[in-house]
């Protein structure tokens, strides 16, 4: 069971909110969470919002995660820090291109810490290592497309369906996202789609075990036991006060 969410930009989005947005969702709690937004997806024109994208993320305040103005904390452990940079790597070698390399990022008075930049691979296809696997660290691959279709047909193909998100300013565009994604929680210009609470958090296929989502109404019908009474009730068995000697009749 893993993530790989995804973040599709149309060439219509609001360039300013979808490129904050991207950053923050990618490397904020330095990628270390299951709704991270690991994977930006760019359609047609919008590949050309790279250079932006990249200026925002060197922008970034990498530091132990109690100091004032951090942005990114270290990763939990030196294994975590070692993974992420192995599978870093690995895309290098299959032919992804890195925009940004945080895996020599070193904070003044923790240069032993786990700590790993911002990091961007872009040119990343579907079938490479650094795709097919979790990273859960700040690291965002990033893939191009020519249409929305060839969007949906990427997300649909990777065998997690935790979230994912579309960034638009078309209505319709919107609609036939969110109905042909085969994913448990969507967001319409929001990158992290997690619900509030009295709704259940839905994601599936390689995102999800069991058979009942927890919290929401899901959640309660798991703490739910379900007990059913059979009864019959006949009208001859009333008690009456004194014994009946006409033939019962339907009032």
């Amino acid at each position: 069971m893993g993530a790989k969410n995804h973040g599709v930009i149309m060439p219509d989005a609001n360039k300013e909110h979808t490129l904050n947005q991207l950053v923050g969702a990618a490397f904020g709690a330095a990628g270390q969470r299951c709704m991270a937004l690991s994977t930006a997806v760019f359609v047609g024109e919008s590949r050309d919002w790279m250079p932006e994208l990249l200026a925002r993320a060197r922008r970034l305040k990498v530091n132990a995660g109690d100091q004032p103005g951090a942005d990114l904390g270290p990763l939990i452990s030196p294994e975590a820090k070692e993974r992420v940079c192995d599978l870093v790597q690995s895309g290098i070698d299959e032919g992804a291109k890195i925009e940004l390399d945080g895996r020599d990022v070193s904070v003044p008075g923790y240069e032993k810490g786990n700590f790993v930049g911002p990091t961007v691979l872009s040119d990343v296809k579907p079938d490479m290592k650094c795709y097919t696997e979790e990273i859960f660290g700040p690291v965002l691959v990033t893939l191009s497309v020519d249409t929305l279709e060839e969007a949906i047909d990427v997300i649909n193909k990777n065998p997690y369906g935790n979230g994912t998100a579309i960034f638009t300013t078309s209505g319709a565009t919107a609609r036939k996202f969110q109905n042909d994604i085969d994913v448990g929680q969507v967001g319409i210009n929001v990158p992290i789609p997690v619900p509030l609470p009295m709704f259940s958090f839905t994601g599936s296929r390689g995102s999800f075990r069991g058979d009942t989502n927890f919290y929401g109404k899901q959640g309660i019908q798991f703490f739910t036991q379900v007990k059913t009474i059979t009864q019959l009730w006949r009208s001859e068995d009333v008690t009456h006060t004194q014994a009946a000697t006409v033939m019962p009749t339907m009032k």
